[in-house]
């Protein structure tokens, strides 16, 4: 199989936002790969399904796929090795964002068994599996660690050259976890941060996967400190890129449901309606497509 046709045609339907020839055509090139016995096609494309059913909140295609291609994996003794942990960490980010916490920490942790065992202590993938740790140990209300693996993370994006937009993104998920532990300084001062290297980056931050969720955390972090017409800008930008990059998932919902929190702080009745029922329409239609 030629994987790099696979990624060239999968990165065009990206490209020019046909979401909807992407499951067809992972699925078709899954069961390509499985037919020609392609082992090496096959983990390829399952992580990239995994990343986008994620992404599209549908979890139970996620949870499917991460299955098969762990055991896959375990049967071609490859379980100690780098790609291993790198699928362990997708369908742990994956359970993560299903609400799945333990089951993501479980594999968060094996993942990180893997890469210390391989990995040089400042090899750039353990700040990405840090920051997932980090964001997951925050929703478990677990702080104090999520701020510690937050703050590896970042003194290892740092050292990392073109690495403006992960630098913010971090900065922002710690900023988000100070407010919660009560050090608002620190978060203000890595807010301003992190949203003069996002826009410092341009266009290279747009595409970044990473930056609605910045966008996100930016919003979130002013309307902590009570300034909602900011809040509402910022969480708006991040409505706009979701639906960019990834059409109206659970995600853009939340979103929705953000911003109606934001638009009932500023007296706006007439918006905040607006987006709370657009957040239930999305969850309507979700429910309806699990089942």
């Amino acid at each position: 199989m030629n994987i790099d046709q696979f990624f060239k045609t999968l990165d065009s339907y990206f490209d020019t936002q046909q979401i909807d020839k992407v499951d067809p055509f992972l699925t078709e090139s899954l069961r390509q790969a499985k037919e020609e016995e392609d082992y090496g096609a096959y983990i390829t494309i399952c992580n990239e399904m995994i990343g986008f059913y994620r992404s599209t909140s549908a979890f139970e295609k996620a949870y499917i796929v991460s299955e098969d291609v762990l055991l896959l994996m375990e049967e071609l003794q490859l379980d100690r090795t780098e790609h291993f942990a790198t699928t362990l960490l997708n369908a742990a980010t994956a359970y993560r964002a299903a609400g799945d916490y333990e089951t993501a920490l479980r594999y968060y942790r094996q993942a990180l068994q893997i890469y210390d065992g391989l990995l040089a202590p400042n090899d750039y993938r353990f700040a990405g599996l840090y920051n997932n740790m980090s964001i997951l140990l925050e929703k478990m209300d677990e702080n104090e660690s999520a701020i510690d693996y937050a703050l590896k993370a970042l003194a290892i994006i740092e050292q990392t050259e073109n690495s403006q937009a992960e630098t913010a993104t971090t900065m922002t998920n710690l900023a988000l976890l100070y407010f919660k532990t009560e050090q608002p300084e620190k978060a203000k001062e890595l807010l301003e941060q992190a949203v003069a290297l996002f826009e410092s980056t341009g266009k290279d931050g747009d595409t970044n996967e990473h930056y609605s969720g910045a966008l996100a955390g930016v919003a979130e972090a002013w309307y902590r400190m009570q300034d909602y017409d900011k809040a509402l800008s910022y969480y708006e930008k991040a409505l706009e890129k979701v639906k960019k990059h990834y059409g109206e998932n659970a995600g853009y919902a939340v979103l929705c449901e953000n911003c109606a929190a934001v638009c009932g702080k500023l007296g706006d009745e007439k918006k905040r309606k607006q987006y709370q029922e657009k957040a239930a329409q999305i969850y309507r239609k979700l429910d309806s497509a699990e089942g």
